[in-house]
C-alpha cells in the first residue's frame, strides 16, 4: 500500500466494529496491517476488513501464542478490542510484549476503558454514548433519545480515536524509541466528540434537552425537510448572510415574521411555514434552485444515491472494491496518495508470506501446522 503510513506494520487481533475500523483507517493510509484471525472465523466484514493481510492462529495453542509474540516483535503497533484482562491471560499483555519490543505501540479498544466500575461489563455503542452524556442530546423535541446508528461510539469515538492515538504514539516512538499503551474508551471518545456542545452549555447557549437548540433541529433554519415527492433536503442557514439567501431564493424575504431568525420562541411556527413551503415542490425543484448556493443546502441522499451524485463522482468518493461499492480513503494528501483499497482477505490467506517475513522457514511452518498452532483443519 502507498500512503503516509507506508513502512508501518500493525498487528490487528481480529474483532468486530471499532477495532477493524481503526485497522481500516491505518491500512487505508499505507500501513501494513496483519489481521490475526481465529480458527473457524467467518468471512470478515468486507469494508472494515479491506486492505489487510491475514493469518489464522489458534490462541489456545502455546505455539500459536509464540507466533503472535514473534509478530509483535516485528511490528510498530498492535491493536486489540478484547475485554480487559483477556490479552494478559493469553500471555499477550502489553507488559510482556513491550519488554520484547520496547518501541511497540499497544492500542486497546474497549467501550468502558481498562479501568472503572463498568470495565468488565458487556455493552454496545448505544450504552457507551448513553453514559457519555451524548445519547441524551440526540432526538426531536418531546421524543425519546434516538441513537445515530453506531457512528458516535463505535466509529467516531472508538475506531477513529484509536487510529488517531496510534499515529500519535507512533510519532512519539519514532522520536523517543519508547512505545506505550493506548487505553481508548468509546465513552470518553463520544464525550470528546461533544466538546463544542459542552462549550455551548458552559456559556449558557445550550439547553440540556433535545430538539430545542441551534443544531439539534430546534431551529427552523437547521433541519431536514420533506418535499412533495417524499424525498428530503437539508438546510443549515445559520449565518445571517446564508439565512438571507435562503429567504431570497424561497421568497420568504417578503415575510417579516422570518426577520426574527434567532428568536427561539418563534422557531416552531417559522419551521411549520418553511416546512409547508418545501413540501409544495419536489426535491429536484429545490436542488435546481438552491444546490451549490450560499444557502448551505444539500439533498438528503440515500446510500444508493450518494455514489451517483456529481460531486461525489468528481471527488472519486466511492468506488467498487471486491464487487461492492465502498467509500474511498479519506482524507486526501497532496503527495502520498493511497492506493485503491484491496478486498478483505479470507482468513489465513497470507500466512506463508507473513511467517516468511519474520524468518520462519518452510520446515518451521509445517511443524506449527502439525501441532495445531493454526487451528485444526
Amino acid at each position: 500500500m502507498a500512503g503516509p503510513l507506508t513502512g508501518i506494520r500493525i498487528i490487528e487481533m481480529a474483532g468486530i466494529g471499532p477495532g477493524p475500523f481503526a485497522g481500516m483507517m491505518l491500512a487505508d493510509h499505507g500501513a501494513e496491517v496483519i489481521r490475526v484471525d481465529r480458527p473457524g472465523r467467518g468471512v470478515p466484514e468486507p469494508v472494515l476488513g479491506r486492505s489487510r493481510k491475514s493469518i489464522v492462529i489458534d490462541l489456545k495453542s502455546a505455539d500459536g501464542i509464540a507466533v503472535v509474540r514473534d509478530l509483535a516483535k516485528s511490528a510498530d503497533g498492535l491493536i486489540e478490542g478484547l475485554r480487559p484482562g483477556v490479552m494478559e491471560r493469553l500471555g499477550l499483555g502489553p507488559d510482556g510484549l513491550l519488554a520484547e519490543n520496547p518501541a511497540l505501540v499497544y492500542g486497546r479498544m474497549t467501550g468502558w476503558g481498562q479501568t472503572g466500575p463498568y470495565a468488565n461489563a458487556a455493552g454496545h455503542d448505544i450504552n457507551y454514548i448513553a453514559l457519555a452524556g451524548a445519547l441524551h442530546a440526540y432526538g426531536r423535541a418531546g421524543e425519546k433519545p434516538t441513537p445515530p446508528i453506531n457512528m458516535v461510539g463505535d466509529f467516531g469515538g472508538g475506531g477513529m480515536m484509536l487510529a488517531f492515538g496510534m499515529v500519535s504514539a507512533l510519532l512519539a516512538a519514532r522520536t523517543t524509541g519508547q512505545g506505550q499503551v493506548i487505553d481508548c474508551a468509546m465513552t470518553e471518545g463520544a464525550a470528546v466528540l461533544m466538546g463544542m456542545i459542552w462549550g455551548f452549555r458552559g456559556m449558557g447557549a445550550w439547553k440540556d434537552e433535545r430538539g430545542v437548540n441551534l443544531l439539534d433541529t430546534g431551529a427552523h433554519f437547521y433541519d431536514t425537510f420533506e418535499c412533495a415527492d417524499g424525498k428530503f433536503v437539508s438546510i443549515g442557514s445559520i449565518e445571517p448572510q446564508f439565512y438571507a439567501e435562503l429567504r431570497r431564493l424561497t421568497g420568504l424575504d417578503a415575510d417579516p415574521e422570518f426577520d426574527a431568525q434567532m428568536d427561539a420562541a418563534k422557531w416552531r411556527p417559522l419551521k411549520e411555514k418553511l416546512s409547508a413551503l418545501l413540501r409544495s415542490q419536489s426535491r429536484e425543484h429545490w436542488c435546481a434552485l438552491m444546490e451549490m448556493t450560499d444557502v448551505c443546502f444539500a439533498p438528503v441522499l440515500s446510500m444508493a444515491e450518494a455514489p451517483l451524485h456529481a460531486h461525489n463522482i468528481a471527488r472519486e468518493a466511492f468506488a467498487e472494491v471486491g464487487g461492492m461499492i465502498q467509500p474511498m480513503p479519506a482524507p486526501r494528501y497532496s503527495l502520498t496518495r493511497p492506493d485503491m483499497p484491496c478486498a478483505a482477505p479470507l482468513p489465513g490467506a497470507d500466512a506463508s508470506s507473513i511467517l516468511e517475513s519474520i524468518g520462519y522457514d518452510a520446515e518451521r511452518v509445517e511443524q506449527l501446522r502439525a501441532c495445531g498452532a493454526f487451528g485444526r483443519q
